[in-house]
């Protein structure tokens, strides 16, 4: 009989094979053909398997000792195959070429995460072609979203999310460029693109840290405040160049709380009333805590509104300016120090001191150019929905989802949090 292996000199060397399986998927497949590899002692060196749609693709590395026979173990495979009606080809692998693969082990991995309402051939064709540009090899490609369902698709429904993740292998060729690709083909295809570092601080996140107004809840309180006290476009129009970063935080947050003053404090329980939390917040947040993370709002908004979300939520920390009030009125003044850009970094070490958390492991979320300096020395800083210039300044940005969308850049598939709330592992408090 013909033999796999071949000899070089007096020691025998052994051959490698990849056996590539496709074809209808069914129960048992795998183990029908890993059966017959065992019959024959063979080592598996790499193995691989993927289903879409019902269509099974299977791949398996396997190195074949020098006494096993081509003959009959090809034989056996193929009529295995034929026997559950798929198909399996043969392709050996030089030495060279494997131990190629061997030493890549320790390349640079990064996460591709595709984030949008529906993800089309055009967004991923574009962004793998940015991926080949800076030769970086594709490993996997796996969807973390639900299946979708074809109702609505000229309209696709506002809680429709869908997500994309790829595993990418090396070093790209120029970050800032490949940035920038990424940058111009989310505006330009209605897409949300991270890319992150595959390292293990990246599958173990522990605290995360909220901007409040317009990224946990959609308002931006002082200015709801403001039309409370008919000062509504003054507050608006500073609130609006604050957030930009053309003004001053400190100096126009003084400016604006100044304008309060007289304000029957009445008027925060009716603005509590109108605070509708931003799309995907309760569910991040009970699916945050359902795994254990430790969570804050780091706010240059006012504690009053904080306080109220902490409870609602579940929220462990909250940090935000004290709005000072005396016989039932606003004074149009804060007590204490004013939480600034600078500040909220600050306030962000501190927690995470406190919980004995590395800043890797803490993902930071807001708007405005105020919450750049927390968002930069987060382990993982998004910008949510945010100015433009801040969406440009941070490593991360979602735009095009919920905050639930979050969950999809550490890892979490929706049916992990289908699983969760089946089993009633959290309901956040009301």
């Amino acid at each position: 009989m013909q033999k796999l292996s071949r000899s070089q000199g007096t020691a025998p060397l052994r051959d490698i094979i990849l056996i590539q399986v496709s074809g209808g998927d069914r129960p048992g497949l795998t183990a029908a053909f890993t059966r017959i590899l065992a019959q024959y002692h063979l080592n598996i060196l790499d193995i691989g398997q993927a289903v879409i749609h019902d269509t099974l693709s299977l791949g398996i590395l396997v190195e074949v000792p020098a006494t096993a026979e081509s003959s009959a173990l090809l034989k056996d495979l193929l009529f295995e195959a034929h026997k559950l009606k798929v198909s399996v080809r043969f392709l050996p692998i030089d030495h060279d070429r494997y131990d190629e693969w061997v030493a890549g082990q320790g390349k640079d991995r990064y996460i591709i995460t595709l984030l949008s309402r529906r993800i089309t051939a055009a967004q991923l064709g574009e962004v793998t072609a940015v991926v080949a540009d800076n030769a970086l090899n594709i490993d996997s490609i796996n969807r973390l979203s639900g299946r979708v369902h074809l109702e609505g698709e000229e309209r696709p429904d506002e809680d429709a999310r869908a997500c994309v993740e790829i595993s990418v292998r090396g070093r790209p060729r120029n970050p800032e460029a490949m940035r920038a690709a990424f940058l111009r083909i989310a505006n330009e295809q209605n897409l949300d693109i991270a890319f992150q570092k595959d390292s293990a601080f990246r599958r173990n996140r522990r605290l995360v840290v909220f901007d409040m107004d317009s990224t946990l809840i959609e308002s931006e309180v002082i200015d709801e405040l403001a039309r409370e006290a008919g000062v509504g476009e003054q507050v608006e129009a500073i609130t609006e160049r604050a957030m930009r970063g053309e003004l001053d935080f400190n100096d126009s947050f003084r400016e604006r709380v100044a304008l309060l003053k007289g304000l029957d404090a009445d008027a925060l329980q009716r603005v509590q009333q109108r605070i509708r939390l931003t799309e995907g917040a309760e569910r991040l947040i009970g699916t945050l805590k359902a795994l254990g993370y430790r969570t804050a709002i780091l706010s240059g908004g006012f504690t009053w509104f904080g306080n109220y979300l902490k409870a609602k939520l579940g929220i462990d920390h909250v940090h935000a300016n004290e709005l000072e009030i005396e016989e039932g009125r606003v004074t149009g003044r804060v007590v204490g120090a004013i939480v600034n850009g600078q500040r909220k970094a600050e306030l962000l070490r501190e927690i995470a001191a406190h919980e004995g958390i590395s800043l890797e492991q803490v993902i930071a979320v807001g708007d405005g150019a105020n919450d750049l300096p927390m968002l930069g020395i987060a382990g993982l800083g998004i910008a949510f929905r945010a100015k433009p210039l801040v969406k440009e300044s941070a490593e991360q940005a979602i735009s095009t989802l919920g905050l639930d969308g979050i969950l999809y850049l550490i890892g979490v598939r929706d049916r992990d949090q289908a699983e969760l709330l089946a089993a009633g592992a959290f309901s956040p408090p009301r």
